[in-house]
């Protein structure tokens, strides 16, 4: 079963075009559920299973399970981090995007409860931009031009690790835990979770991106990288995932008090710009 890009990927979009809606105007201002392991062949009536690595992977990949748990990584555009709460299917995804020419750094953060949803925002850089207080800015939905411009909780596995193990070609265990392979990001939803075009821009590279990936003890992914080669004009960068404190980061609660505040007129007309 092809697993759904994550809502990191979501927010990633986000960012970008919140930031060049930035540097143009003067406003002032996971994974569906896994697939049921194959058969493993058998030697004989007594002979014990062989686990395919690949499976292997995407059994490690986090699916809701696992508890409370913490993630972060990076793309070529800008890092990740946050926690996991699928019990109360819950993120908080913090991200921010690389300094682009104009030199806005853009910071957003948001929080995802359900169907209720907090915003945070920091833009540095340049004079006049949006200033926000840094507390958690309670969104209406309702108030958005587009249901997609803000994430929604879509599963515990915000890396997108799922669709890229998922469209792996080639898989081996080197050792314990240790797994190094080649996957195709050319098509699909392997294609999705880069940035817009970039797939493209690869070419017959993109066919054969080499990975790594680790995996506990406990049988949980704990990192995933992707060595994505130049294309034109973009450097090589790592794609990097990683997963960590499985069923023992603190648990995602309701802002309240001074923590939160009701989001203000601008935030909705910057989120629909």
């Amino acid at each position: 079963m092809t697993q759904a890009t994550g809502s990191a990927s979501t927010i990633r979009r986000t960012v970008g075009a919140v930031t060049a809606m930035l540097a143009t105007t003067t406003l002032v201002v996971g994974c569906g559920p896994k697939s049921e392991p194959a058969s493993a062949p058998q030697n004989g009536p007594s002979a014990s299973p062989t686990v395919d690595p690949k499976q292997a992977l995407l059994d490690a990949v986090p699916d809701g399970t696992e508890g409370t748990f913490k993630f972060s990584g990076k793309d070529s555009s800008s890092t990740h981090s946050g926690r996991v709460d699928p019990a109360s299917k819950a993120v908080e995804i913090n991200t921010t995007g690389a300094p682009g020419s104009d030199g806005i750094t853009t910071k957003m953060s948001f929080l995802l409860i359900g169907e209720e949803v907090w915003l945070k925002a920091k833009f540095s850089g340049q004079p006049g931009l949006p200033k926000f207080p840094d507390k958690w800015m309670k969104l209406d939905r309702t108030k958005l031009a587009e249901s997609d411009t803000i994430p929604a909780y879509d599963g515990a596995d915000q890396g997108n690790a799922g669709p890229l193990i998922e469209a792996a070609t080639s898989v081996k265990e080197q050792s314990p835990g240790q797994y190094a392979g080649v996957v195709d990001v050319s098509t699909g939803n392997a294609a999705q979770v880069l940035e817009e075009g970039e797939a493209a821009a690869l070419g017959e590279a993109a066919k054969s991106v080499p990975f790594t990936a680790v995996v506990d003890p406990d049988k949980h992914l704990t990192s995933l990288t992707l060595k994505i080669p130049a294309a034109g004009k973009a450097k090589a960068y790592d794609y990097v995932v990683t997963y960590a404190d499985y069923g023992t980061s603190p648990k995602i609660s309701v802002p309240t008090g001074s923590a939160a505040t009701k989001a203000p007129a601008m935030a909705y007309e910057m989120l629909n710009g």
